[in-house]
């Protein structure tokens, strides 16, 4: 059979007991990442590739569009299982006639050379490597299991009588946000995407840290529970409260909450790859979540097709020029 659209409820529910039991299955492949890019206003669409009437393999494309009636396709953390040669066949004619401009993968396994013709992206909008917690282990062995200025900080946090509690504010969340985002030099997204993200996200939750005696929040984390794990989305912090180590106790408080919840792993979400320089953009939050302890799990670096050479070029060169 060949590779077609799901686009029923009927066939939405299967692709959900599909994703969520294959071994690569991941919340960017799923529906409930489909809801809540379409909450965005973003246009999802799931290829999928059957075998004697059963799924074996899948990719959920989230699509964008650009100036002059253009678009941007983009499948991530996929495609899922087999057959991903045929899948991205189907999807990039399917994108030139949707006059895309390039098609970008962020694969978990490497897509190998007789599928279909790749060339690295250079972004980074995925991470090249990720910390992996296992929650299976009883909480003292995940504290063993952790560098030993890791366990030092949570106790300084704990000596300060830090407070972490789950919250639904996402105004301080995004003042934290901000302030963040102002000292270490990074773009921050609008405050309906944090919000959005909370509340379309089946399993996602907001934690908030306090000092004793204060109203407003020292820091915060915005994850979310998908499937057996639990991952670490956004982070911010009050650079004014930083002796207090709020966030290394955020941390911990998060991976027992998702413990409770029966998550079997807490994803750190994104560090540098292996080998890379001391001056990588991840450099320093990779040197904060390796005191957390885990295994690194390493993926491809993203991959692209080019569509729309010329088009390509002269819509990168004009970001460029207006920066």
């Amino acid at each position: 059979m060949p590779v077609r659209l799901f686009t029923t409820e009927e066939s939405f529910s299967a692709y959900d007991g599909w994703i969520r039991h294959h071994p690569q299955g991941n919340l960017w492949q799923s529906l409930e990442w489909k809801r809540y890019r379409e909450a965005l206003g973003k246009k999802v669409q799931i290829y999928v590739a059957e075998e004697n009437g059963s799924i074996a393999g899948s990719a959920l494309v989230m699509i964008d569009r650009t100036s002059g009636g253009f678009s941007t396709w983009e499948i991530p953390r996929g495609p899922v299982g087999e057959r991903r040669g045929e899948l991205l066949q189907a999807i990039r004619d399917d994108a030139k006639e949707d006059r895309c401009l390039a098609l970008y993968l962020s694969p978990q396994m490497p897509l190998g050379a007789e599928e279909i013709p790749l060339t690295p992206s250079g972004r980074m909008v995925y991470a090249q490597a990720t910390r992996m917690i296992d929650l299976t282990l009883p909480e003292e062995e995940i504290l063993a299991r952790m560098k030993p200025k890791g366990r030092y900080n949570m106790r300084v946090a704990q000596k300060h009588n830090m407070k972490v509690d789950q919250s639904e504010d996402i105004d301080t969340f995004y003042e934290l946000i901000q302030q963040t985002g102002e000292r270490d030099t990074f773009g921050t997204l609008p405050k309906t995407h944090y919000e959005t993200f909370l509340r379309s996200v089946d399993g996602s939750f907001l934690l908030l840290a306090r000092a004793p005696g204060k109203q407003e929040p020292i820091a915060g984390l915005l994850g979310v529970l998908w499937n057996s794990g639990g991952i670490y989305y956004y982070g911010a912090s009050n650079y004014a409260h930083r002796a207090s180590m709020a966030p290394y106790l955020l941390q911990w408080e998060t991976m027992k909450f998702c413990k409770a919840r029966g998550c079997r792993t807490y994803d750190l979400l994104g560090i540098a790859p292996a080998g890379a320089p001391g001056d990588h953009p991840w450099a320093g939050i990779s040197s904060f979540k390796e005191k957390f302890g885990g295994q690194v799990v390493p993926y491809p670096p993203e991959q692209q097709i080019i569509l729309r050479p010329m088009a390509h070029y002269l819509l990168h060169l004009k970001r460029r020029l207006l920066r």
